[in-house]
């Protein structure tokens, strides 16, 4: 029995990790079909947020060892937020990022001089950020995927392609979250949508049109069939004629 329970778990977890791999790869390709950033922007920036995260030498962790530091990466720009302990430090921060990754346009310093958030403080900013991607989902002027977000000490940071219609919408839904001191706009600006993105939203409006006729024929069917049945009966009380398929 032993024998067989080992290989049985590879099975099972080799069939869990297949179905989770597909499942994230199925997220990608559909997040990145809907972003306003190139395939390769998309990957330049996660590259360069892998850099942040995960490129510090041993002397940069030992100068930084008393800072608080954030970072959001969007189109190759980088917001860095938190707390830092004095100047000296900010300015070190600020001046290693674009070391980081070759690629990176811009940094935005957003840093504070102050003793490090504690662990409510960031959970507050942490549920504000939760509270505005869901609001995001409740409005129709611009699709959410477009738009990021970052909290910190109660700051709301939004970076994204956007029309000017889009940016004020953003902005004013975000500001409605319980907690929002205030909101800083750091996007990209459209004169207009994607022609590619607007067609494909025709197509789909035309496609949901199309599924509302034929349930509504559908629908217009099934009530004539049951009309027929009663009129059946009334005819003959006896008849059980059913329209359902054998």
């Amino acid at each position: 029995m032993k024998k067989i329970i080992l290989p049985a778990i590879i099975i099972t977890s080799t069939l869990f990790l297949s179905s989770c791999l597909l499942s994230s790869v199925v997220s990608t390709v559909i997040v990145t079909s809907n972003d306003r950033r190139t395939a390769g922007e998309i990957l330049d920036d996660n590259n360069i947020s892998f850099s942040l995260l995960a490129g510090n030498t041993e002397e940069e962790d030992k100068k930084i060892k008393d800072a608080h530091l954030n970072y959001m990466v969007y189109d190759a720009e980088v917001l860095v937020t938190g707390e830092v302990p004095n100047e000296g430090i900010r300015n070190y921060v600020v001046t290693q990022i674009p070391l980081k990754d070759f690629k990176i346009s811009r940094v935005i310093d957003e840093l504070r001089i102050a003793p490090n958030s504690g662990i409510l403080s960031r959970a507050k900013d942490s549920t504000i950020t939760a509270q505005i991607e869901v609001l995001f989902l409740n409005q129709d002027v611009f699709n959410p995927i477009h738009v990021k977000v970052m909290t910190e000490n109660r700051s709301v940071y939004l970076m994204g392609k956007v029309t000017l219609r889009e940016a004020n919408k953003a902005a004013k839904v975000a500001s409605k979250a319980n907690g929002v001191q205030r909101v800083v706009k750091l996007f990209h600006y459209l004169k207009t949508r994607p022609a590619t993105e607007i067609q494909r939203e025709k197509e789909k409006k035309l496609q949901a049109e199309k599924e509302a006729r034929v349930a509504k024929k559908l629908e217009i069917l099934e009530a004539k069939k049951a009309e027929l049945r009663r009129q059946i009966r009334a005819l003959d009380p006896k008849s059980g004629t059913n329209f359902s398929p054998e």
